[in-house]
């Protein structure tokens, strides 16, 4: 049985040429553009994950990451982005845009592959109880359908937003620090910056409207989940 279909959007051909032939020695089923416009329209096909460089000719890396979330079409689609920039506001910028994973050059092809394979493997996968639709007060969250309602109507988050929003909801009151809801999220391996967490529960607020006063900052701690109806800590 075939693996999964993955798109390489990258300009440098020999690190495309490279990265090409271990995912298809690895089993996967691999295509690739070399500009940003090119990979957007590869992506309608839906892949089932995107390698993509952030120094791209003409469209760039964060232009493609930022159509790809915006499009119906493309929004679930994991993004690995790749770059020899591993500055922390890139970094923060990618996760801000939507990127499930972030690695940066030059990188080991054996890391390369084993962030693929986790980031395919947290999408296809979810324990039981991980399916239990959770509701506080006009919040809804749906675990199977990665959709999140506030009084009735749709959201639209990033898979690491709903992953972030999910792991809070569901055990409210409990603390997380920033270290956990890492791991948690994407796996003890990530190198996540504090600051890049922050951007990500920024983001959920924002989103959320009305109920993004639900998550809370613990000064010095991290963050956690309040009860509607629960006075503010």
């Amino acid at each position: 049985m075939a693996k999964e279909h993955i798109l390489i959007i990258e300009d440098e051909e020999d690190l495309l040429a490279l990265v090409h032939f271990n995912l298809s020695r690895e089993g996967y089923r691999v295509s690739a553009a070399q500009t940003g416009e090119e990979g957007l329209e590869l992506a309608r096909q839906r892949p089932d994950l995107v390698l993509l460089d952030l120094m791209l000719p003409g469209v760039d890396g964060l232009e493609v990451c930022r159509r790809l979330r915006q499009d119906d079409a493309t929004r679930e689609l994991p993004i690995v982005m790749m770059s020899a920039r591993g500055e922390e506001a890139d970094v923060v910028r990618g996760l801000e845009l939507g990127a499930d994973d972030y690695v940066t050059k030059p990188f080991s092809i054996r890391i390369l592959l084993a962030r693929v394979a986790a980031v395919l493997r947290r999408r296809g996968t979810a324990a039981p109880q991980e399916q239990e639709v959770l509701v506080h007060g006009e919040l809804e969250i749906h675990p199977g359908r990665n959709e999140v309602l506030v009084a009735g109507r749709p959201v639209s988050l990033t898979y690491t937003e709903f992953r972030v929003l999910h792991l809070l909801a569901s055990r409210p009151g409990w603390v997380f620090t920033r270290g956990q809801i890492v791991n948690a999220v994407r796996g003890e391996d990530h190198a996540v910056t504090d600051r890049a967490v922050d951007v990500q529960i920024v983001g959920l607020r924002r989103k959320l409207g009305a109920c993004g006063g639900l998550i809370e900052t613990v000064r010095g701690v991290g963050y956690r989940f309040r009860e509607p109806g629960q006075p503010a800590g």
